[in-house]
């Protein structure tokens, strides 16, 4: 068909017209979700938070189910130190609550070096708990839950080499490896010293004991727990028991999770099948294993499948981190009967064929699951982005760091997420409930 020199004109008017739509709407959302941000208040009553509370395979809160759509942040308390960078801290709590997402996951130690929260054992620095009293409090001003990591594997502020370095530095650990940490009888009460004081701290800004305060969604014993050494899994085992029957001697309001990459151990019929190589099964971690304890309240995964694998392409990854997902979430539903929580995920930008649009599609599949489990009152509970960060942290960021307003499409993944969870249980969560639109215009 011929057109006419007017229907082509009147075609590329009409071409320009929903753009132009589609970006005024875009313009009004961001004013909603972020007006604060920019300086445009609004008055609000202080949002009053409950404990979260776990029955069979999903967490509640006053009555309600509560599937999660959260983020890591591990950078806060070290940050708040600085008061000049408090704003930041405000920035990424704020930003996070207008995206509608309830729970930050950071870190509660840093453990010698600079800014240590635990200078030595017993020596604590009343500047560094001030700047997690602030984090904590500044997340209730804006209705985010936080989950505390309380201890690292890694190398990372500290981490458990730190406490081996310790005990040895006063003549007492029993070996170098840092593998120790997880045997030492020395070791072993220099962290649980450092467990009692943190959950027992009294936060300066609001008068509440940690243990006492419904802001802490959940305490984590360690990031990442490896102990290569035994690869049978009997010491890392020994050691989640006691560490999580000490916890909950002193604080039975807060859940608990070890922290677990995922993988399954020697002993595990999914040793073969379910990890992503052999590798994996001799780290001396094993998933049910180690979640099946009764004073284990849920179960933590990672998904790194670009980390795992060096000679796949981007699809089998992703192929790879769909399984590794659904196979968690059957353990959850059928051998835990616990939630299951995707603490960390990211796709890093350093992959050869790395491009913006591959990130989009692992988020969305890992978003896609755990909202067809809350479709399904199914075990997969949440999952947390790793990792979120504001304008001007270079120095904090890795492979996987994004800022999540920068890239509308991710933006909109991420909001989308929000409240499609919410919306499945009939309630917003409060930051959002500003704006009746906020979720209609995330449909657009």
């Amino acid at each position: 068909m011929v057109q006419s020199p007017m229907s082509r004109k009147l075609a590329r008017n009409g071409g320009l017209f929903y753009p132009v739509i589609g970006f005024a709407l875009f313009v009004t959302f961001l004013y909603l979700a972020f007006g604060d941000l920019w300086g445009f208040n609004f008055n609000r009553e202080e949002i009053k938070l409950s404990f979260v509370e776990r029955n069979g395979t999903q967490f509640f809160v006053d009555g309600k189910a509560f599937y999660i759509n959260g983020w890591n942040s591990y950078w806060l308390m070290d940050h708040a130190v600085d008061y000049s960078n408090r704003p930041r801290i405000k920035g990424i709590l704020q930003a996070g609550a207008k995206m509608g997402l309830t729970v930050c996951r950071t870190w509660a130690f840093n453990d010698g070096g600079y800014n240590a929260l635990q200078i030595s054992p017993g020596r604590f620095d009343e500047r560094v708990f001030r700047a997690l009293d602030h984090v904590i409090a500044e997340a209730r001003k804006n209705g985010i839950r936080l989950m505390l990591s309380l201890v690292n594997n890694l190398h990372a502020f500290g981490g458990k080499t730190e406490y081996v370095k310790w005990a040895e530095k006063e003549g007492v650990a029993l070996s170098s490896s840092n593998d120790s940490f997880f045997y030492d009888p020395t070791i072993r009460r220099y962290f649980k010293n450092y467990v009692k004081t943190v959950l027992t701290r009294r936060n300066i800004y609001n008068g509440m004991e940690y243990r006492d305060d419904p802001t802490i969604f959940a305490w984590e014993l360690i990031n990442e727990p490896r102990c290569m050494t035994d690869p049978s899994g009997d010491t890392l085992q020994d050691w989640i028991e006691e560490m999580s029957t000490f916890v909950k001697s002193i604080d039975r309001k807060h859940l608990l999770t070890v922290g677990l990459e995922g993988f399954y151990g020697r002993k595990s019929p999914k040793r073969s099948t379910g990890n992503p190589e052999f590798w994996a099964a001799d780290l001396g971690s094993d998933f049910i294993r180690n979640s099946m304890l009764s004073t284990i309240d849920f179960a933590s995964v990672h998904v790194y499948p670009d980390h795992w694998f060096h000679d796949k392409n981007f699809e089998e990854k992703l192929k790879f981190a769909a399984k590794w997902m659904l196979s968690h979430i059957e353990d959850g539903d059928k051998e835990l009967r616990k939630p299951i929580m995707f603490t960390e995920f990211g796709l890093s930008n350093e992959n050869e064929d790395f491009e913006p649009a591959q990130r989009d599609r692992f988020y969305k599949m890992v978003l896609d699951f755990i909202y067809k489990s809350a479709k399904r009152n199914r075990s997969g509970a949440g999952s947390f982005f790793w990792q979120f960060l504001v304008e001007g942290m270079e120095l904090y960021n890795d492979d996987f760091g994004i800022v999540p307003w920068e890239r509308p499409s991710t933006y909109q993944l991420i909001t989308e997420q929000s409240c499609r969870l919410a919306k499945k249980h009939g309630v917003l969560p409060t930051q959002m409930e500003h704006s009746k639109d906020f979720c209609a215009l995330t449909r657009l």
